[in-house]
């Protein structure tokens, strides 16, 4: 039944349910691990078609509310004898709402800290963060992905924010599709967010934004989940006031969460080929000491 949460059970899946220590006390992959080499190559047959859809938003460099640092590309022209060559730089501040991006294991905490419950006072500095940073996934994440279509599954065009989706809706699309989510899967969740663009004011405040209800945590530590990608992220105002909700999955399950997801082409794809799985793919950019990186995911059907 759909309910908001009492802090205590928010704890109860943050804390109760932790994969600190799963794979050891020194590891820095976290749920990642659970991606093998035959968990790979059994995702690769999933390409039938050959279509490739890109996940990603463009690169952000339009100042918005959504986008209040836009990012910086700036290009270069130079002559060579009777031709020439051009480079530009990027810039970029992509956590929040406005880039696609994949989340370190050190990019959020709470009272216990980092994952595995390291200090973030001692592991983050001004040089980037020596414990749980991207370089640990430099092998790339590519997994067997399932859509979890919620527009398609409620009839209407997004989600709402007196209507967040709870993990028990989760389960129900996932049965209304055929399909299974096991370990080591990377969920990918389509809550509507550009139909949403296209009517509502700017989604995505802190104060106030649609998304994914905490009872989703179960939901992911349930069925092993590697990663999630989603294009709405953690309903707010949250339930227990916890620091985190969701994104939660990352210190605590060990996650990999790629957020602000472009969905409404996998979730045409998907419909057209008359399947919700496939092969998913990011490779972060290999960024020591990084909090995270840009990304372009992409599922291959």
């Amino acid at each position: 039944m759909a309910r908001d949460w009492t802090r205590a059970e928010v704890e109860e899946q943050l804390h109760g349910r932790s994969n600190w220590g799963r794979w050891g006390a020194h590891d820095q992959v976290g749920a990642v691990n659970l991606i093998t080499a035959a968990k790979r190559a059994e995702a690769a047959q999933l390409v039938r078609t050959g279509r490739s859809v890109s996940l990603s938003r463009p690169f952000p460099t339009r100042p918005h509310v959504d986008n209040p640092r836009p990012a910086s590309h700036y290009t270069t022209k130079t002559p060579r004898g009777t031709g020439g060559i051009s480079g530009d730089y990027y810039g970029i501040e992509y956590h929040g709402v406005a880039s696609t991006h994949v989340d370190a294991l050190c990019h959020v905490w709470d009272e216990r800290g980092l994952w595995q419950g390291r200090d973030p006072d001692v592991e983050l500095t001004s040089r980037g963060s020596r414990w749980g940073s991207v370089e640990h996934w430099r092998e790339g994440i590519v997994t067997r992905g399932v859509l979890l279509d919620v527009p398609a599954f409620r009839g209407e065009p997004y989600v709402t924010l007196d209507r967040p989706v709870h993990g028990d809706e989760l389960e129900e699309i996932a049965q209304a599709q055929g399909v299974a989510v096991g370990p080591g899967d990377a969920v990918v969740v389509h809550c509507g967010r550009d139909a949403w663009d296209r009517e509502n004011p700017p989604w995505g405040t802190e104060a106030s934004r649609p998304g994914l209800h905490v009872s989703c945590l179960k939901f992911l530590r349930d069925h092993d989940c590697a990663a999630l990608a989603w294009d709405m992220l953690d309903r707010a105002p949250n339930d227990g006031g916890v620091p985190w909700t969701v994104h939660g999955a990352i210190f605590a399950y060990g996650l990999a969460v790629v957020d602000n997801c472009a969905l409404e082409p996998l979730a045409a794809a998907c419909a057209e080929e008359g399947r919700h799985e496939f092969l998913f793919v990011v490779a972060p950019l290999v960024v020591e000491g990084g909090t995270g990186s840009p990304a372009n995911p992409l599922a291959l059907l």
